[in-house]
């Protein structure tokens, strides 16, 4: 049943169209000329809309009331059904290509629509420029299909069909092929051709992985260097390979791919490889995946090259919490990737300035150093360099030179410069092994409160590019001279301590300050860095050589003996907190940069994410109160 809209509708009805896209942005007069070109449709619960057998579609549908669902075709992408809601238009790609809907839709509900005819869709875009965008932007974003299939899965699906939390034990197996290591080649690459894989596994006698050859490997191995086809596999193949065993993550395969340049990571169980995971596994429903990322940065040659590396950087972390995954992955990969921009460029630069990386070594501090980078992160950076038989002073000047390009060229791609000066480019952070072991030495044996206050990050010490083993002595050194020092771990405490959680007397969030008369509080300052003080206060005093926070919790609930349940609440407690910092960064992305970027309205959290905002910052409070029984008496 079917009438058109009578005159006494009109006003309402293009009342209704203003409050959604594409109509808020349109015309007054386009939209009245879409209502009159349009009759009102009603469509009973279960009634069929448009199926693929209607052929070509010949009207836009924009639905009033109610909801259409669509089953089958590409509607499967969101787990086999997908729905149109009120103000919504469908079907935008099958109608702007005059080509049959691929699924079948049907209403939910009692279900109203405006139907209008394409011959008048395309006539009112060629006069309106907002229709038109959008029309051609939903085609070119996988049609109407892709915004929803994308909503659908935001938050229940994380990675299409696999989390990154998966333990490679219970990812689905594909049972590698194998041979033997003198296996001629023309035998190895016609079992892959008739088997249609991309890799051969070489494995000794007890299945154990040796190493292995992709298809990638064919030409630079074999083509090109002309080895016979008779050659054993062990002549050609890469080895020794990186595998890991069943018990670790795909998040685990992810970062080994990207860390060694791999597509293919074999999995094995008591020594024996019984399966093996491909990068296409991994990130099949990404647009944007780990290895694209960190392939695109170390291919940069130069700084725009990199800063435009650095902004896939921050999408693809977009892309992962817009997911669902979990905040530990993603500030786990972000830091990954931002170590992989900071070397690439240090290498680059030091290449172009001559400077041995034999002789220094670029160090990381604060949550770059403790691998938990959100999206919003300045550089907390150090330089350890050896003079050898140079002139101490000079060799000293050379080195700040070139850290201060390497941190300007930093901020051009998107870190901005320490505002506490925490950089390689201050002579007080550009030092000797010598002289770095004496300035920890002295802030642990003399140093007072405040001195400890602005040294806090320099504990959580991470070499980067050039000589890094030269950290390992400099932290155990540090490890070593703190956990022998009571007034300096009552230092530490007594400065984490200044910031108490914030919690007003009837338990309620105490807000850090008010923005335009909006409640607000600091996710950082008033959130995650009194979880990340706690941390390294007790791992220090109890020689824990982990840098993360969740680590250093997970060590520390053993050393201290406490239940399993009270330290889970710690690292769960500061996770939250990290996807909440990650989410409100991720929405500034693009705009103006805010004066902080750790400011969260309180009124803007929804129930459940206030109820959990509290509980977390009670975990805190306990945590603190720990902290000032063992180390303040």
């Amino acid at each position: 049943m079917s009438s058109s809209p009578s005159t006494s509708l009109l006003s309402n009805l293009e009342a209704e169209l203003a409050r959604h896209l594409p109509f808020a942005q349109m015309d007054g007069a386009h939209r009245r000329r879409f209502i009159a070109a349009a009759r009102q449709a009603y469509f009973a619960p279960d009634e069929q809309v448009l199926s693929p057998d209607d052929g070509p579609v010949t009207q836009l549908f924009w639905i009033r009331q109610g909801a259409i669902t669509g089953r089958k075709g590409l509607a499967e992408l969101s787990q086999g059904a997908f729905q149109y809601e009120a103000g919504d238009l469908f079907p935008v790609g099958a109608m702007v290509g005059a080509r049959p809907v691929t699924a079948t839709y049907t209403a939910s509900v009692d279900t109203f629509c405006l139907c209008v005819p394409a011959a008048e869709v395309q006539a009112l875009a060629a006069e309106s420029s907002a229709l038109a965008d959008f029309l051609q932007r939903r085609m070119l974003q996988f049609l109407d299909l892709s915004r929803r299939a994308a909503q659908s899965a935001y938050s229940a699906r994380a990675l299409a069909e696999v989390s990154l939390e998966t333990p490679l034990a219970r990812f689905a197996r594909k049972s590698p092929l194998t041979c033997a290591p003198d296996t001629p080649l023309a035998q190895a690459l016609g079992l892959m051709h008739e088997r249609r894989v991309g890799s051969m596994l070489v494995v000794d006698d007890a299945q154990a992985p040796l190493g292995i050859l992709t298809r990638y490997d064919i030409l630079s191995r074999i083509t090109l260097p002309q080895v016979p086809l008779t050659a054993p596999i062990s002549q050609v193949m890469s080895a020794p390979v990186h595998s890991l065993g069943v018990e670790r993550s795909a998040q685990d395969a992810a970062l080994l791919m990207s860390q060694h340049g791999v597509r293919h990571v074999p999995v094995t169980e008591g020594g024996r490889a019984v399966s093996i995971v491909s990068e296409r596994d991994l990130f099949a429903m990404q647009k944007l995946s780990l290895k694209q990322v960190s392939t695109a940065v170390r291919a940069a040659q130069d700084v725009e090259s990199l800063a435009a590396a650095a902004a896939d950087v921050r999408r693809f972390a977009r892309h992962l919490l817009g997911q669902g995954v979990h905040a530990r992955q993603t500030t786990e990969l972000v830091s990954h990737l931002n170590d992989v921009l900071t070397e690439h460029l240090v290498t680059l630069l030091a290449r172009q300035r001559g400077m041995d990386l034999q002789r220094a070594c670029w160090l990381a501090f604060g949550s770059e150093g403790r691998g938990e980078q959100t999206i919003a992160t300045d550089q907390d950076n150090g330089l350890i360099f050896d003079p050898g038989e140079a002139d101490l002073e000079t060799e000293r000047a050379r080195w700040l030179a070139f850290a201060r390009e390497v941190n300007e060229a930093l901020a051009r791609c998107g870190y901005p410069l320490c505002k506490g000066g925490v950089m390689a480019s201050n002579p007080a952070c550009c030092l000797t092994a010598d002289e770095w072991r004496g300035r920890f030495a002295h802030w642990i044996d003399h140093g007072a409160p405040q001195d400890l206050l602005n040294a806090s990050i320099y504990f959580d010490l991470r070499g980067l590019v050039g000589r890094t083993e030269w950290v390992a002595p400099l932290a155990t050194f540090v490890a070593e001279r703190a956990r022998a020092m009571p007034r300096f771990l009552k230092q530490l405490a007594d400065n984490a301590l200044r910031q108490r959680a914030p919690l007003n007397w009837l338990g309620a969030v105490e807000p850090s300050s008010s923005v335009n008369g909006r409640d607000m509080l600091d996710l950082k300052l008033n959130g995650t860095a009194l979880f990340v003080d706690a941390a390294r206060l007790f791992a220090l005093a109890h020689g824990i050589t982990a840098l993360g926070t969740r680590p250093r919790f997970e060590a520390v609930g053993q050393a201290l003996d406490v239940k399993p349940a009270e330290s889970e609440a710690w690292v769960t407690g500061f996770e939250f907190l990290q996807m909440l910092r990650l989410s409100v960064q991720l929405d500034q992305e693009g705009q103006t940069a805010a004066e902080n970027p750790n400011l969260i309205a309180l009124d803007s959290l929804n129930e459940i994410d206030r109820r959990v905002l509290r509980e977390t910052l009670r975990v805190a409070r306990r945590l603190q109160q720990r902290m000032a029984l063992d180390y303040q008496r």
